[in-house]
């Protein structure tokens, strides 16, 4: 049975599923969790779970690293989150299902890491140091790719964030100023591990000849 004689209803599915399969799609999967794990938080579990966020220096509690970017204090923390992770993480989805999928699992992991390690003792929660982490990869892709692709995208997360990443590596109570850093920083690792090699394979690709007179 060929795709045109499949009936709508599976076409319709086939074509979700091609979605799903999609950096983008991830990126859409990624939200729709915190979202519905807000629901569930919220309505059901009476905000039980975002008391699972990092907490510094707890053996106990190093499984928040995982957890921690997708819980939110409330519905305005998840609201302001939001926007900023499907813009700048839309930016990085842009270069494919296996970058965005390696960067995203590196910033949450060295950047939760850090924060784990570095951070205030409290309970940090929030997307907020993903969505610094891809801001971080962006900025880095053009420090480490040097190609002018990377200059547009990161062009686009400095005039349209950068006030408020600034503002957000402010120290200021109740909010992880270090967890944006340190995600930040993250980005910036992930940028270098996956697109230096490709700088350093064009590299090889394209030796530089050199004229001498």
């Amino acid at each position: 049975m060929t795709a045109a004689n499949l009936p709508e209803s599976d076409e319709r599915t086939s074509k979700v599923g091609s979605l799903l399969s999609t950096s983008f799609g991830l990126l859409f999967v990624l939200l729709a969790a915190m979202w519905l794990i807000e629901v569930l938080d919220t309505v059901i579990l009476d905000s039980r779970l975002e008391g699972n966020g990092i907490l510094p220096r707890r053996r106990d509690r190093i499984d928040g690293i995982a957890y921690a970017p997708f819980l939110h204090a409330d519905w305005p923390h998840l609201i302001a989150n939001s926007i900023p992770f499907l813009a700048l993480g839309g930016l990085v989805a842009f270069r494919g299902m296996r970058t965005f999928l390696l960067a995203t699992l590196t910033i949450i992991i060295v950047g939760g890491a850090l924060t784990w390690g570095l951070a205030r003792f409290g309970n940090h929660v929030g997307a907020s140091g993903v969505v610094f982490g891809y801001f971080g990869f962006l900025v880095g892709a053009v420090l480490f790719e040097r190609r002018f692709r990377a200059i547009v995208p990161a062009a686009v997360a400095v005039f349209w964030f950068g006030g408020s990443f600034f503002l957000g590596l402010v120290p200021s109570e109740g909010v992880s100023f270090e967890g944006h850093f340190f995600g930040a920083v993250a980005g910036l690792v992930a940028a270098r591990l996956l697109l230096g090699r490709q700088m350093t394979d064009d590299a090889e690709t394209f030796p530089v000849i050199e004229e001498t007179f």
